[in-house]
């Protein structure tokens, strides 16, 4: 049975994974009202909802105040909510925890207490992370969704508790949660990534902005999912996956950081001189992210289909046309 949504709300949909969502929906389901809370004052809001500014209706808010969140959901009382706001950044998360731990705790608590107050019967999917694995074994590599829990840096543990939360409220509150791991995937919004800091460089060179292109630990291995397949799939989680239950998602192309960033390397048009910066090392860094889908396939029916090779000339178009 696919569940048919005629109104959704996204927190953080002025992110660039909130807005990527909220692009998704507006361009495949078309007829469905999009509401999106975003953090007061928030100043990427216009640059990244730019696109779909005219077809989302925006709400300020923030999270870590119960009223307000409250406050909206009583009058929005949406069909499904996707969760996505959360402070995203890994290595910043290592030099201000306490902010990152509590914004992304607290927020996602008192979301899931107004729904319980409220009595929504909405479908709310809690969009986590594979960083809630932290440092998996090879013997669990693929990793499924009984692999055991390592968060290796603030955020991690921030998002694990997220995660963790879905659960009990679904276990003792009846609300209807889904909870979703996503993998890596290519978001040309996030200049903080891996894979988006490097093509931002090799654009910046290209124009000879910048001489240099800096990195972090090449070592790590990743499966890789394209932005507009990991929208799909969260909006496939939705409507299509069982309330209760966690799901991995990613995608059909695993590679190490340092061979993604020779790809890029080869797909410049000038030659690309790299050196690693220390600041960009965490304390702790996850080292294989490969994970085992064969429960979203089974329970979905749905594959990614965007090409890797497209993906990447994807994400270099984007960063070239935005240093220009």
């Amino acid at each position: 049975m696919t569940r048919k949504f005629k109104k959704i709300l996204i927190t953080g949909i002025a992110g660039s994974g909130g807005s990527y969502l909220a692009e998704y929906i507006c361009k495949h389901h078309p007829k469905v009202k999009i509401h999106g809370i975003s953090r007061w004052h928030v100043t990427s809001t216009n640059k990244n909802l730019n696109l779909i500014k005219d077809k989302v209706i925006l709400h300020e808010c923030d999270l870590v105040d119960y009223s307000s969140i409250y406050k909206i959901l009583k009058t929005v009382k949406p069909d499904a909510i996707f969760h996505l706001a959360s402070h995203a950044n890994v290595r910043a998360s290592f030099d201000t925890p306490i902010s990152v731990v509590q914004n992304n705790i607290i927020g996602t608590l008192n979301l899931l207490q107004s729904c319980k107050d409220l009595k929504l019967k909405s479908i709310i999917q809690i969009c986590s992370t594979s960083e809630v694995y932290g440092l998996v074994s090879k013997k669990d590599v693929p990793i499924n969704e009984n692999c055991a829990m390592k968060p290796a840096s603030p955020y991690a543990l921030s998002k694990l508790s997220q995660d963790l939360l879905g659960y009990v409220y679904f276990k003792n509150y009846n609300l209807n949660i889904i909870r979703t791991r996503m993998f890596t995937y290519l978001n040309p919004k996030r200049k903080d990534l891996f894979a988006t800091s490097f093509a931002r460089q090799v654009a910046l060179i290209e124009k000879g902005k910048q001489k240099i292109l800096y990195h972090g630990n090449l070592n790590s291995v990743r499966t890789i999912i394209d932005v507009e397949d990991a929208m799909e799939s969260y909006w496939v989680a939705a409507t299509k996956g069982k309330v209760g239950e966690v799901y991995n998602i990613g995608g059909n192309k695993t590679i190490k950081v340092g061979k993604f960033l020779e790809i890029l390397k080869r797909n410049s048009k000038v030659k690309i001189i790299s050196k690693v910066d220390p600041k960009l090392l965490r304390p702790t860094d996850v080292t294989l992210q490969i994970p085992n889908m064969k429960k979203f396939f089974s329970h979905t029916r749905w594959r990614p289909k965007v090409k890797f090779e497209k993906s990447v000339q994807n994400l270099l178009n984007y960063c070239r046309s935005n240093v220009s």
